[in-house]
């Protein structure tokens, strides 16, 4: 079942939903920092919470890959996830400030010459050990969860615990609901393997790891 899981994933990026025009264009850093208005009072304040449809940390997007943050950001935008304000924001986004926003945030707070180890140094239990060879992760995110096998898959290491509970629990949600979920096929297979209490023993697991994640805020509010 992990095989077919994986293999389904592969060929599911082959046909990714993001439209054609939207890969062609270039982003520009600079031109992102001038645009992130929208974006730095939620995830350029450090241990800021959202409140819907829980308390949870807002995620770290400093130092996630250009084309995750682009991906997300399309499936906001198309409805595929359903958190309404960033719906909102997604909506009021084109396809230029996408790339250049992304390239923006993949760049910020990157530490020229910093490499992670190869593995995570922290081990996971056997347990956790067990949850994590049960869906593959690290077949798509990367021996230590920050090198995904492509680039459109995010980085998970380090990432708040709480904000990746919510989110793997979002991939559960009945497709049906209009404010709340994911709609990943691919992910909602793997997600719905586990209960939460299992979901959240991996989101755990996975924010203990080192990673390249971070929360960089904006210098004229440090």
């Amino acid at each position: 079942m992990n095989k077919l899981f994986t293999t389904i994933f592969a060929v599911a990026v082959a046909f990714a939903t993001i439209p054609s025009q939207a890969q062609d264009i270039k982003g520009d850093a600079k031109a992102g920092e001038s645009k992130n208005s929208m974006c730095i009072g939620c995830h350029g304040i450090k241990g800021y919470q959202s409140t819907f449809p829980e308390v949870y940390k807002v995620p770290m997007i400093s130092g996630q890959s250009a084309q995750y943050i682009s991906s997300a950001l399309h499936a906001y935008k198309k409805g595929d996830r359903k958190y309404p304000s960033m719906r909102g924001i997604a909506d009021s986004l084109s396809d230029q400030d996408i790339a250049d926003l992304a390239a923006y945030y993949s760049a910020s707070g990157v530490v020229a010459g910093a490499e992670l180890p190869a593995k995570p140094v922290k081990e996971p239990t056997a347990e956790v050990q067990a949850l994590l060879t049960k869906a593959n992760c690290a077949s798509c995110h990367g021996a230590n969860f920050s090198k995904p096998i492509d680039p459109s898959y995010p980085k998970i290491a380090g990432q708040h615990a709480d904000y990746l509970f919510v989110a793997l629990k979002a991939y559960k949600v009945d497709p049906g609901n209009p404010r709340v979920g994911r709609g990943n096929a691919i992910m909602s297979g793997m997600a719905k393997q586990y209960t939460n209490a299992e979901l959240k023993l991996l989101a755990n697991y996975l924010s203990s790891v080192q990673g390249e994640l971070k929360t960089v805020p904006e210098s004229r509010f440090r």
